[in-house]
Order: C-alpha cells, then sequence, then structure tokens
C-alpha cells in the first residue's frame, strides 16, 4: 500500500486485525489455536489438561488492552548512572517541561493532567540538551509509551522533511499501540508525519521516505533502511527499541535490531525498554545502548496483608456452584475472578452462570487474540462483570473494580503440589490499588491438604465459611 498510511482507519480496524502477528507466532511455535464452545459433555480429553500459555507477546499485548487509561502509582523509582555530576531532575506537571504548545495541548486532551512515576523522572533527562540515553525497566500500565513518545515527537525539526526518529517494537500489534498514542499527542501538530513499517506496508522502489517518524518491527524497518535504502539511518536522530525481553523471545528480532543499531549516528539518542531485566535483557542493551542512565520501576510486592482469605468445602462441582450462587446472593460483587483448572470447567460454569443471568464473559488458552482482546475490552469497562479464566490471565492483570477473586479450582502444579506462587498471582488480582479484596477458595476433602499447604507456605491463615449459612456470608462484606 503506497502512499501515507491512514492512522485514524488503522484505530478504527484494530480489532479485525490484533490477531495477525501473534498468531504467526503460535504458527512458529507449534499450531495455530482453534475455537471450540464448551458445553462441558463430549469434550475432548485435552478439555481435561490445564490450559495451555500464552507467548509473551501476547501478555504484552493483553496488559495494555486491560490497562488502558489506567496508570498507577504504586512504584518506588531506582535511578543509576555512570557519571555521578551527571544532574536528574523530577518534574510535578508537564508544564515544567517547557513543552511545544501543541504537544502540551495534545496531553490534556488525551486526559494527561500530571506524570507518572516513569514520567516525572525520565522526561527531563529524555528531553535534555545534550541528549541523554536511557534503559528503563517498566511494566504495561506505568505511562512509558507516552513518555518515549512524547520525546520522540519534541526532537523532530519539522523544517527536515525526512524521518528522525526510528521507534522498533516485536509486532505488528504493538507497533500499532505506539502509533496510535504518537497520533494521538501529535494531533495539534498536522505537519508532523508518521510512517508505519510493517508487513503489509509496501512502497515501490526508489521511494525516499519524507515522513519525520517511522514506527515499525525490525525486519520491515531493515528492508527498508538497509535493503531498499528508502531512508537514510545515518540521519536518524532518536532510536527507540520497545518491548525488549518480547523482541528476545521472538525469532530473528535481537538480530535485526543490532543490524539496523550499526547503521545508526554515533550521536543518536537511544531508549530502550524492558518489563524485565533478566540477564539476556541485560546484554542485549549493553550493545544497544553507549553511556545510559537507568530507570528501574520496583513494583511493590504483591502482599496479602489487605486480602481476606477463607475456604468453602464443597462435595462435588455442582457444590461449588451452590456457593458462588449463595455469595452472590447475600453480597454485592463489583467484579470477581473466577480461576478454574481446565478448559472444560470454566466453559461448564461460564454456561450454567449464564443461564442463571449473570453477564459472564470466558477467557482460555484456546481463544484468538482477537477474541481475548474483546473478552478483556468488556470485562475492563465493566460489561461483564464476572470473568472465568484458567491460568492464562493468573499473572499482571489490574483491573480496578475486583472485588473478589475465587478459586473454583485450587492452583496446582504438574506434580499436583499445591502451586503457591500461581496462588498469590491469582488472589492478588483483588486487593488493588490499596483496597480490601476477598479471596474464596473452593475445595473438596481430597484436596485439603494442597489448602493446608498454601496457608502454611503463606503463614496466613485461610478462615472456613458456610455458604449456606447467612450471617457467615454476611461477615464477607465486614472490614
Amino acid at each position: 500500500m503506497a502512499g501515507k498510511v491512514d492512522w485514524a482507519a488503522c484505530a478504527e480496524e484494530q480489532q479485525k486485525m490484533l490477531a495477525s502477528e501473534l498468531k504467526n507466532l503460535k504458527v512458529e511455535q507449534g499450531g495455530e489455536a482453534s475455537v471450540q464452545h464448551h458445553t462441558g459433555d463430549g469434550d475432548s480429553p485435552e478439555d481435561n489438561q490445564p490450559d495451555e500459555a500464552i507467548s509473551s507477546a501476547e501478555v504484552s499485548l493483553l496488559q495494555k488492552v486491560i490497562r488502558k487509561g489506567l496508570i498507577t502509582s504504586k512504584y518506588d523509582i531506582e535511578v543509576q548512572r555512570k557519571d555521578p555530576n551527571s544532574p536528574l531532575y523530577s518534574v510535578k506537571s508537564f508544564e515544567a517541561l517547557k513543552l511545544r504548545p501543541e504537544l502540551l495541548k495534545g496531553l490534556y486532551a488525551m486526559g494527561f493532567d500530571a506524570p507518572s512515576k516513569i514520567q516525572e523522572t525520565a522526561l527531563p533527562t529524555l528531553l535534555a540538551d545534550p541528549p541523554h540515553n536511557m534503559i528503563a525497566q517498566s511494566q504495561s500500565g506505568t505511562g512509558k509509551t507516552a513518555a518515549f513518545v512524547l520525546a520522540m515527537l519534541s526532537r523532530v525539526d519539522l523544517n527536515q522533511n525526512h524521518p528522525q526518529v526510528l521507534c522498533l517494537a516485536p509486532t505488528y500489534e504493538l507497533a500499532l499501540q505506539i502509533g496510535e498514542v504518537a497520533t494521538k499527542m501529535a494531533q495539534f501538530l498536522p505537519a508532523m508525519k508518521i510512517v508505519f513499517a510493517v508487513r503489509g506496508e509496501d512502497r515501490p522502489r526508489g521511494t525516499r521516505l519524507t515522513d519525520h517518524i517511522i514506527i515499525g518491527t525490525p525486519g520491515k524497518v531493515l528492508d527498508w533502511g538497509v535493503k531498499y535504502k528508502f531512508f537514510d539511518l545515518s540521519k536518524i536522530r532518536v532510536f527507540v527499541l520497545d518491548e525488549a525481553d518480547v523482541m528476545i523471545a521472538t525469532q530473528g528480532h535481537q538480530d535485526q535490531s543490532f543490524r539496523i543499531h550499526k547503521y545508526l549516528p554515533s550521536t543518536c539518542q537511544v531508549m530502550f525498554f524492558s518489563a524485565t531485566y533478566e540477564q539476556q535483557v541485560m546484554e542485549f542493551a549493553e550493545v544497544i545502548v553507549p553511556d545510559p542512565i537507568i530507570i528501574r520501576l520496583r513494583r511493590e510486592e504483591e502482599s496479602l496483608d489487605n486480602i481476606k482469605q477463607y475456604y468453602v468445602l464443597c462435595s462435588d462441582q455442582e457444590a461449588k456452584y451452590n456457593a458462588i450462587a449463595n455469595i452472590y446472593g447475600g453480597i454485592t460483587v463489583g467484579q470477581a475472578i473466577i480461576f478454574c483448572h481446565t478448559k472444560k470447567t470454566a466453559g461448564w460454569l461460564a454456561s450454567k452462570m449464564a443461564k442463571d443471568g449473570h453477564s459472564v464473559a470466558l477467557l482460555s488458552g484456546e481463544l484468538t487474540v482477537e477474541q481475548r482482546i474483546s473478552v478483556l475490552d468488556r470485562f475492563r469497562q465493566g460489561t461483564e462483570k464476572v470473568l472465568i479464566t484458567t491460568n492464562v490471565l493468573s499473572r499482571g492483570i489490574d483491573v480496578e473494580a475486583v472485588t473478589i477473586v475465587v478459586n473454583f479450582d485450587l492452583p496446582i502444579d504438574l506434580q499436583r503440589r499445591a502451586d503457591c506462587e500461581t496462588y498469590l498471582h491469582r488472589i492478588g488480582r483483588t486487593g488493588r490499588f490499596g483496597k480490601m479484596g476477598l479471596a474464596i477458595n473452593l475445595c473438596d476433602s481430597r484436596n485439603m491438604h494442597i489448602l493446608k499447604d498454601i496457608e502454611m507456605h503463606f503463614g496466613k491463615e485461610i478462615k472456613p465459611l458456610d455458604t449456606e449459612d447467612p450471617d457467615d456470608i454476611v461477615k464477607l462484606s465486614q472490614k
């Protein structure tokens, strides 16, 4: 498709196209997921197995979707720099950054009132003259995309009609996320031109790009810059590499990023972002980023202190369902996440709750990326009040309105022992942002040893709950 990308059309069609890149990843990893509808009868043997894991690229994308518009503040900043004389500043307002008025107007139009933790620390450094290189570790939901996009837009000289900023992302979907942020932030700067270098975007030989910013995936950018010479990599002033940990997990992307980096001028400002700080990521960063300032966001450890934990002794699956029905009949529930061990159980429970009039969303490993995005969007917006899921959603998903987490099945590992780490991540989906949370474990007599192992591991009592007793139900809503 020749010519300038229609970003508005891209945004409108995002839901239709989200599955493409990650579905390719699934094929590379040995098979594409199929969609089935479970009724609990006549299921295949695979339905009784623990649900499949999903790729790191997909995890990152789902986190971005669920945290859209949400910036949390439970972070401590750790800054490292090689030059102790290098000044570091922080700002409490965007006005203090002395931005172009059009960019400031764009920020406010997007609903940004004050900088997040990473923005107030990173932006003065990213916008300083002379430019500083940066490595930042931060999870989705911290505002880091807005930080580096603002820096990208601020560095552009609109009088020079050639690519000056290059931003790499590991997949089409993640590149699109960055592009949407950039387009919205630059909405009052019509002269700012952004081009999308991803699969499906083709140019005739001999093309010379006049856009200011290129956002794309490593393979396409390498083709455009080195093979076809659509733009001059030696004129790039800012190089951003986002989702480095996902980049490493995607075959070929790391090597392609190294090759692109070799053509950049020594004066180019480099920004490197990753959600993790593993050794492999840091080795990648050391090659890409000379003399960096390093920012780490140390997230507050997930704690059980503000989560009330109970267990209900149930004779069978129907008794577990009745326990949930009694809880819903006795207290007001905002939004709830219910964790099941298998797709078969999750499908059975979703069907049963829906028949009883609950607005239920079902999320399991068999769904396509597009379907998962749709499910999470509806749950985040409150369209559905109950999210029934397997372990695909046990980590990293924060929804402020979640008041109850139910373990329909206790988490176990492959040896059928208590999986305490998964338990922590599961019930940590409630009690977020300093609020009180409620975790209810449904178990039968055969699994009581698993519950006791979890209790012993965390040193926290899990109290019995009789869901047939209205007085016991009432105490759930008491602090």
